[in-house]
């Protein structure tokens, strides 16, 4: 790997402040969801337009390319280069509702999942829908042209735009919103105007150019740029609004979009219309599209028996034995529950002509729609992550009249056994004739026949969907990968106008070479991406980026797909022989990748092949583990009582010296030992909590397993309504007393814990006998599995579950519920049936579900306890992981404040009455990060207990 000279580092850094050009941030970057590969000589996070105006001059100065991304979930490798990559993620994130939600005004690299969370409230979403919005992002979506499932060509990206602010290679800035931005762009850019109007007048005059335009969009097609523009539209700051469209940042910076938002239809059934196969699926489709049906999204054999593997999958899947059957995922939305009737009623006539191998069935409960739109949404992940390890997953998007649709994917299958692609998986949007297939191949450099058996299919490929009137992108956006047969698509002339735009809005050539337009006919066939094999959970990976948006320390380190990547460049650096390159890379990775990753799994909800990241930092952790390490936090398991006293201990002597000290304290200790080795000591840390209680009750219907939490950190500052300095712990038995619940604890219960401590630091031989110890005591107590155990911190209710399955039948088969779960489903009915509780005491409450509530379902039963005491339950919009992480807050305490910068300044503006999460250490992290005072919903839950319910205080136990 080359060095990037010092001239050019210094030039950068001149215009922008943020320049990566270490090799974990060239080669981290160098990865996105496509299946090419290209190291780019810096990565640039410009947080202005300004800056981005000063580095297009420093670029042209230098002849260098630039490229934007964003989201990085593009597949045609259009956000890859071996130039400067402009990644917007971190500084071009707003959005702004406006006009009640008519519209929406974003930054480029808003998540386009998040915009809609923002616009629901309105009754409104974005018209693009692509499957991948949960890490798509707006820029993305614009130089793409996205479309989706539900939006055809009527509501996508080019038809909804409303208007936005460009900065030009020249470094004009365009905003199109004002009342004279055609005038204005005249002024500021004469040629560029003239220049425009120059070709829709050409265009125009030609009637031949104009039917041809016409067919080519009307279907979805992202071939080339949308000439339609000049059609459609006759201003030139128009035309250049829209050419921008699926331009793929080939000729400008898109720093802001505005939308025309399309109503929701709130009124909704799904259902899964099973084919015997996938020819009679397709033939059905002209009385599907008749029907009118908002989607029809095709599964063929293969991607139903890949979505078999996932547990979330609906029964329908689940439960089919696949042999050459056909799905279409179908889906009618309508504005009242009368019309969605009436939709059904004249729909179930139509059911029984279609040659089904099940009877229709369409639903309206959404946990099961979610089901089957959680399958198809990760479908393209899911079928990659199936590949053999070491391959390459290559995905094609193509469009053919809805007619033709059945031949075309004849004609494919009859090519993939022509080819020998015989896990070919075949999907998408059959009510657009828009279809998706996927092919793997091994990209290794000694099996050259490989590549010419790739760039043999793609030829057969082209000529297959050109013959029968298609697009051969139709919605992924042409990139490299069809740049070399956009002259094919769209003929000599419209190739010669698509080249003179170019020439006329970037005579430097200076935006994503190679993309979109190219001279190279091999430029497909290059940087193809090779996956070396490394270990389980990196070689699933399709780095798809789905996981991304949902990490706490996206913002400052590196995301799970970077972790991943990375370890990958290792495995290649060490292949070829680069020792030096390792070396950096492993010395980079241990802060980058290892220490600021909170091991959260949050990535995993969000991975459509489940690859919970933080499984192997965790490994990676135990392996760089000491000997002495070892044996100091396994004494530490042996005798847990003292030293989660001694912990609490030291907390409250702290707490009564002036703060200087401890501080003072624990910087010396972390200089000393090391910052991952002792945590840094802040004066916004509680006092020490109390020692666990033991309770004993023969009679007992549950067993109470108190986190340790409670003993290292006292409850959160401030008196119940009797004067007590509350916590979790204590509100729970004073609300099983109150609701008539008997439960005890384990006899041993001050020294166990759950063991997430020693797991998440990699502490293998601790873990495993603080384990040993649980398992023994929890079974014993709970009557050999009787009694549920219930456990009052999120992140501890899922470290016991992760405990106790590790120790095997019959310790495994134990209930474990969080104290949440119990409060809503057993304690808040004992307390309303009782009339203990009023209508809610306070106006507000302000929520924090923790990555554990996420991960354990438990945010839907935190919400019903919440309402219980509150008049408005807010949930943050902006709301993530707080990556405090038992201690991860205090050994890096940027990590918790990256993670919830946004968060926090949405919390404070709201001004809640009260704030309240389901973990004590979280609860910590967001004091710390609001000034906002959090405590656990019990506690809350316990505050409204009217009087004449409040029992006893529950004991301290001496």
């Amino acid at each position: 790997m080359t060095e990037v000279p010092a001239d050019l580092v210094d030039a950068l850094r001149s215009v922008v402040g943020e320049v990566g050009v270490r090799a974990t941030d060239r080669l981290g970057a160098a990865h996105d969801a496509s299946h090419y590969l290209l190291t780019p000589q810096a990565v640039v996070r410009p947080n202005s337009i300004e800056e981005v105006a000063g580095l297009f001059q420093t670029a042209r100065h230098l002849g260098l390319g630039v490229t934007f991304r964003s989201g990085g979930t593009s597949l045609s490798g259009q956000a890859v280069t071996e130039n400067l990559l402009v990644d917007v993620r971190r500084h071009f994130g707003s959005i702004e509702v406006l006009d009640g939600g008519a519209k929406v005004r974003c930054g480029p690299g808003a998540v386009l999942s998040q915009v809609n969370a923002r616009l629901r409230r309105y009754g409104r979403k974005l018209g693009p829908d692509p499957a991948s919005e949960i890490a798509c992002t707006i820029g993305g979506v614009v130089a793409n042209n996205s479309s989706g499932m539900a939006c055809g060509i009527e509501f996508n990206t080019y038809r909804t735009l409303d208007s936005c602010v460009l900065v030009l290679p020249s470094g004009t800035v365009v905003d199109t919103s004002i009342a004279d931005a055609d005038l204005q762009l005249a002024r500021a850019e004469p040629e560029l105007h003239e220049g425009l109007g120059a070709l829709r007048d050409q265009l125009r005059a030609d009637p031949l150019a104009v039917e041809r335009i016409r067919t080519l969009h009307a279907i979805k097609n992202t071939m080339g740029y949308g000439l339609n523009s000049f059609l459609d539209h006759t201003d030139p700051v128009r035309i250049l609004e829209h050419l921008i469209v699926g331009s793929e940042g080939t000729l400008a910076f898109l720093a802001q979009a505005t939308f025309r938002t399309v109503e929701i239809r709130p009124h909704v059934a799904t259902g899964l219309l099973i084919y015997p196969d996938l020819a009679a699926a397709t033939a059905s489709l002209p009385d599907l599209v008749a029907a009118q049906l908002a989607t029809v999204e095709l599964l063929d054999a293969t991607s139903l028996r890949v979505s078999q593997r996932d547990p979330k999958s609906p029964e329908e899947i689940r439960g089919l034995m696949v042999e050459d059957h056909c799905a279409l995922l179908v889906e009618f939305q309508e504005p009242d529950e009368q019309a969605l009737q009436d939709r059904l009623e004249a729909a179930a006539l139509l059911w029984e002509r279609l040659p089904l191998s099940r009877p229709a069935q369409l639903t309206t409960d959404a946990g099961r729609r979610a089901a089957f739109w959680h399958t198809r949404k990760g479908l393209f992940a899911a079928v990659a992550g199936n590949r053999p390890s070491g391959t390459t997953a290559l995905l094609e998007d193509i469009a053919v009249p809805v007619a033709r649709l059945g031949e075309t994917c004849t004609a494919l299958t009859e090519l993939f056994d022509t080819y020998g692609y015989a896990d070919a998986v075949i999907f998408g949007h059959a009510k657009d004739g828009n279809i998706h297939f996927m092919v793997t191949e091994t990209f290794d450099g000694e099996s050259p026949e490989e590549l010419d058996r790739y760039e043999a299919f793609t030829e057969d490929m082209v000529e297959c969907v050109l013959a029968r009137g298609g697009t051969l992108k139709a919605e992924h956006g042409t990139g490299r990968i069809m740049a070399p047969f956009v002259r094919r698509q769209v003929g000599d002339d419209l190739y010669a106008v698509m080249e003179k735009l170019k020439a006329l809005v970037d005579p430097h050539q200076m935006l994503n070479p190679g993309v979109l337009l190219t001279q190279d006919p091999r430029t497909h066939l290059k940087h193809l991406k090779t996956s070396p094999r490394v270990e389980e959970e990196v070689d699933r990976c399709v780095e798809c980026g789905y996981c991304e948006p949902v990490c706490p320390s996206r913002r400052l380190t590196t995301t799970p797909r970077e972790r991943i990547v990375l370890r990958r460049e290792i495995a290649r650096a060490e292949a070829a022989g680069d020792a030096a390159l390792a070396q950096t890379l492993r010395r980079e990775y241990e802060y980058e990748a290892v220490q600021s990753c909170a091991v959260d799994g949050m990535c995993e909800t969000a991975c459509p092949v489940f690859i919970n990241t933080g499984d192997l930092v965790r490994r990676l952790r135990a392996e760089t583990r000491s000997a002495p390490d070892q044996k100091v936090w396994k004494a530490a398991a042996r005798q847990w009582t003292s030293v989660s006293r001694a912990g609490s201990w030291a907390l409250t002597a702290a707490d009564h010296m002036p703060s200087v000290l401890p501080r003072a304290a624990s910087d010396l200790a972390r200089r000393v030992l090391g910052e991952e080795a002792f945590p840094q000591w802040t004066d916004d840390l509680p006092r020490g909590g109390r020692a666990r209680p033991v309770r004993q009750d023969a009679q007992a219907e549950v067993l109470w397993f108190p986190s340790c939490t409670q003993t290292l950190f006292g409850a959160a500052a401030g008196a119940d309504p009797d004067g007590r300095r509350s916590g979790v712990g204590e509100a729970f038995q004073r609300l099983c007393d109150v609701a008539g619940v008997r439960v005890r604890t384990p006899e041993s219960m001050p020294s166990l814990c759950c063991g997430t401590p020693w797991k998440s630091k990699g502490l293998s031989e601790g873990y495993e006998l603080m384990r040993s110890k649980v398992a023994a005591a929890v079974w014993e107590a709970s009557d050999a599995g009787r009694l549920p155990v219930v456990s009052d911190a999120s992140s501890c209710t899922e470290g016991l579950e992760a405990l106790l399955l590790a120790s095997g039948e019959p310790v495994a088969d134990i209930e474990v519920v969080d104290v949440v779960t119990f409060a809503a489903q057993r304690l808040l009915p004992a307390l309303q049936a009782r009339k203990l509780l009023p209508a809610p005491m306070k106006p507000s409450v302000m929520l924090h579900p923790t990555c554990s509530s996420t991960r354990l379902g438990l945010n839907s039963d935190l919400d019903v306890l919440a309402a219980a005491v509150a008049g408005q339950v807010y949930t943050p919009q902006d709301w993530g992981c707080c990556a405090f992480a038992g201690d991860r807050g205090m050994l890096h305490p940027e990590l918790t404040a990256s993670a919830v910068e946004a968060q926090a300044a949405e919390v404070r503006s709201v001004r809640a009455a009260v704030h309240a999460s389901t973990n004590r250490t979280c609860e910590i992290g967001m004091t710390r990060a609001t000034g906002e005072p959090y405590r656990h919903i019990l506690e809350l839950l316990d505050d409204a207990v009217l009087p004449q319910g409040r029992g006893r205080t529950p004991e301290e136990p001496s």
